[in-house]
């Protein structure tokens, strides 16, 4: 993201703000203690946000791909099996499948969740499928209910991509504690940011735990003993010291992520665009989407208003090169909302006047 202008509504802003000195203080304590790779301050994140998530255990590894792969790999998944996940979501969610010799299913969406339509899935549901992976998408949990219900009538999985939900919950519990296993994204931009790459993978069954945590180091079970083919994914010092900075002020910037979506809510009723719906409560806005069909018309006039915009995302993974081996089904609701989809600046930083103007800059696009 670059800077933006005097005068503009930065779509976000990644700089420390009032985090800024604990972060340079974890980052100091690092480098003063020497020690870089897995040691205390990666303790310590995983205990804490294991807390956050309300799981037993979290393994923090490089990045949230990874923690979805591992994920995957410590349940067992792999060479000829199916994971059936959804086609709107970044195509990482995929390609984490299909790092484990594991191919992707795709079921298309709810057209106002814009999560996995769980009456769907059950058609996708083969001799091959392992596990289903909703995708929390936007801070949004997916409808997990009745996706339970199907797992456990068909004896699969339910492993959650958590990537953009930090501390979303699903009628009152937890994301990624629901399922096996939930993964999670520390990328700068998500709620929970670091300086940098970073995921982990929280659940609540301790030798999955602690496969995930032998995994990401190589299948180590001792020093320099390999039981098991692992790959080298492991959270680094600095970005875990990083993270435990910001850990403690999630809630509050959640709660002005809410602040924020619920005047966009209340102040773009009935305007120029579609607003999707909120179904849960639990939503923490990662980011806020919204819908019209002259998308590219749209966002000129926003930024004819110094206000910036993304697209979150402008191509289903169905329709992403990578994806076309599999020669997955077309999915006609992701593929229209896909040409639909604006993201409007939402992140704690953004100022009551700065939403003001978001707010008129949208309204305005009717006049």
């Amino acid at each position: 993201m670059t800077n933006a202008a005097p005068g503009r509504v930065a779509f976000n802003a990644l700089r420390p703000g009032e985090d800024a000195d604990a972060v340079a203080t974890a980052i100091k304590r690092v480098v003063d203690s020497g020690w870089f790779i897995l040691g205390p301050e990666v303790d310590a994140f995983e205990t804490e946000f294991a807390a956050a998530c309300q799981a037993s255990h979290a393994v923090a590894v490089g990045n949230g791909t990874d923690a979805i792969a591992l994920m995957l790999r410590a349940l067992g998944i792999g060479d000829g099996d199916e994971v059936i996940t959804s086609p709107l979501s970044a195509a990482f969610s995929a390609l984490a499948i299909m790092m484990t010799g594991a191919r992707p299913v795709f079921t298309d969406i709810d057209p106002q969740r814009l999560t996995l339509d769980p009456e769907r899935i059950e058609s996708a549901i083969g001799p091959r499928t392992r596990a289903i992976m909703p995708v929390h998408l936007y801070g949004q949990a997916a409808d997990m209910r009745p996706i339970e219900t199907l797992a456990t009538r068909h004896s699969l999985h339910v492993v959650e991509d958590a990537a953009q939900a930090h501390l979303a919950t699903s009628d009152g519990r937890p994301v990624g504690t629901i399922g096996a296993a939930g993964a999670f994204s520390f990328y700068p931009t998500k709620n929970l940011g670091a300086l940098g790459d970073g995921g982990a993978v929280v659940t609540n069954d301790a030798q999955l735990a602690a496969r995930i945590k032998r995994l990401r180091n190589g299948g180590q079970t001792a020093r320099y003993q390999h039981g098991e083919s692992g790959v080298n994914s492991r959270l680094d010092e600095l970005q875990a010291a990083i993270l435990r900075a910001r850990l403690p002020l999630l809630p509050k910037w959640t709660a002005r992520r809410r602040a924020i979506a619920a005047r966009y809510r209340e102040e773009l009723a009935g305007g120029p665009v579609q607003v999707p719906r909120q179904f849960d409560t639990g939503h923490v806005y990662h980011l806020f989407p919204v819908l019209t069909s002259r998308r590219e018309a749209f966002q000129a006039h926003l930024a004819s208003g110094s206000v910036e915009t993304l697209v979150h995302y402008p191509i289903p993974i169905t329709r992403q090169a990578a994806l076309a081996p599999f020669r997955p089904a077309e999915c006609s609701i992701a593929n229209r909302i896909c040409n639909e989809l604006v993201s409007l600046p939402m992140y704690p930083g953004l100022s009551d006047h700065e939403v003001s103007r978001v707010i008129e800059s949208v309204r305005s696009f009717a006049r």
